[in-house]
């Protein structure tokens, strides 16, 4: 946000899949710096319910739920309304939602293709562009969280590195359409959190040591970030952050 270099109390950020994990994380810095925040949520009541009670006992009112299957692109566009109606302006969106998991090639039909590239790259393309208008007036921010798969596909999930893939050129196609008003750039987080489906320790170790810091990352590693380029990035658009310890470069 072009006037970002102050303090960022009383302005809105909405954040995609924020009930929990990296998302919640990032809903936790952005109201810590005054921000009023969007949660919205899928099917995870009883998680947007307890952050919303957290952060409103800090900062009375300053939490909004919004339940949305962003499968459903009419969803998207009231979403975008409802935040605008309640508190008159939107400066930051966070496009967090995700799904994930396996689809090796032989299992793949047209519903686990519509989920999958629907949530991480059709959702994230309509909501940036629902909110583009309000995003211009405040001269706001979209921040897409990618993965380091958009660029090393996954084994066995070809499906989700496609769409992080796009993902990606999502955020760079969207910083030239939408500048000068509005920054969009991304971040890919590597081994922060592992899947909610079971995944042995074996694997985790593997993928531990082909890090350059030899650890696991933490989701403030991710919501430092995001805040970073809400509040400090005046000139940075059409980027992606890799937070993922020299995963990337590390074979």
């Amino acid at each position: 946000m072009q006037d970002n270099t102050g303090s960022l109390k009383d302005k809105v950020a909405l954040v995609t899949g924020a009930a929990h994990r990296i998302g919640a994380e990032i809903v936790r810095s952005l109201h810590d710096q005054g921000m009023n925040v969007v949660i919205h949520y899928r099917a995870s009541r009883k998680g947007a319910q307890a952050l919303q009670e957290e952060l409103n006992a800090k900062r009375e009112n300053s939490v909004l739920l919004i339940q949305a299957d962003l499968l459903q692109t009419n969803k998207i566009t009231s979403m975008v309304m409802e935040v605008v109606q309640t508190w008159g302006r939107l400066d930051v969106v966070i496009n967090n939602a995700s799904t994930f998991y396996s689809t090796p090639i032989g299992s793949v039909d047209e519903t686990k293709w519509n989920d999958i590239i629907g949530s991480n790259l059709k959702a994230p393309f309509f909501l940036s562009q629902a909110a583009a208008p309000h995003l211009k007036a405040s001269h706001g921010c979209i921040i897409n969280i990618v993965d380091i798969h958009a660029e090393r596909p996954l084994k066995n999930y070809p499906v989700y590195s496609m769409a992080k893939a796009g993902l990606r050129m999502l955020t760079m196609s969207m910083a030239r359409e939408l500048g000068p008003e509005v920054r969009v750039n991304g971040i890919a987080p590597g081994a922060i959190l592992w899947p909610e489906h079971e995944m042995d320790q074996v694997t985790k170790q593997r993928i531990i040591s082909r890090t350059a810091l030899k650890r696991q990352g933490d989701p403030a590693d991710i919501a430092r970030a995001a805040l970073f380029l809400v509040l400090e990035a005046d000139y940075i658009t059409g980027q992606i952050i890799t937070v993922d310890g020299g995963r990337i470069i590390s074979g």
